[in-house]
């Protein structure tokens, strides 16, 4: 039931766009944007409108409806990333929304000259993939059985370049403790009061996924919540 909030956390971004706009700009860099389970291009749209909008160069994963890491899918979005890494000449920033941002994380490890950032939005890569209420779904569709412990322990793993989790503790699909990277240099966690559908169009996530790929190459530093972001942000290490 609380996923019902999506429909308003829409109408809050429209109520907010003006705010939004006054963000910094973005330098311009690549960025890929990956849907989340049984989701496509379309459910991105917003937030990769908005990037657009602040200057940046987004790019959707491109392959449909995401089913899972199929024969083929991580293979394509590796050739992604090297393929705009290529003709930018630049780091490409990894979004991903829940089980898009296993992808984000998991390209970054195997990619980190490659990667700029990684933001996952309500991914839960730590845990038992149980602990989330889409676990039947993804194995129907995938193929795939979740209790794989080699698999986890990998996933586990947090990827070697700055790495950020914007999850939600009101989440309706995905237990919030699933998304909590743990503490280390190059990685952190921003909670927003959002719902797991919403992720994607919640004004507030978005503006933390500006300020977070809004900070210069090589100089890197944890969100702060403090001055007028504590009413709405907060960070757990």
């Amino acid at each position: 039931m609380l996923e019902g909030r999506a429909p308003w956390e829409f109408a809050a971004l429209l109520a907010a766009s003006p705010w939004l706009r006054r963000l910094p700009r973005g330098d311009g860099h690549p960025v890929i944007v990956f849907p989340g389970l049984g989701a496509n291009d379309l459910t991105t749209k917003p937030l990769r409108s908005f990037l657009d909008a602040l200057g940046y160069e987004t790019h959707p994963w491109g392959q449909g409806f995401n089913f899972g890491p199929r024969h083929g899918v991580l293979e394509q979005c590796s050739a992604d990333v090297k393929r705009l890494f290529k003709h930018h000449a630049k780091p490409v920033s990894l979004i991903g929304w829940s089980l898009g941002g296993i992808y984000a994380r998991e390209l970054a490890k195997e990619l980190p000259d490659h990667a700029r950032c990684v933001i996952t939005l309500g991914t839960p890569f730590t845990g038992h993939p149980r602990a989330t209420n889409a676990w039947r779904f993804f194995e129907l569709v995938s193929g795939q059985d979740t209790h794989d412990p080699a698999l986890m322990a990998q996933i586990r793993q947090t990827p070697p370049v700055p790495t950020t989790s914007i999850y939600s503790r009101s989440d309706g699909i995905v237990s919030w403790r699933c998304s909590l990277n743990p503490p280390s240099e190059l990685s952190e966690n921003i909670e927003v009061p959002a719902s797991h559908l919403g992720l994607g169009m919640n004004p507030l996530a978005l503006y933390a996924v500006a300020d977070r790929l809004g900070q210069k190459a090589g100089e890197w530093r944890p969100f702060e919540a403090r001055g007028g972001r504590r009413y709405f942000f907060k960070t757990r290490d």
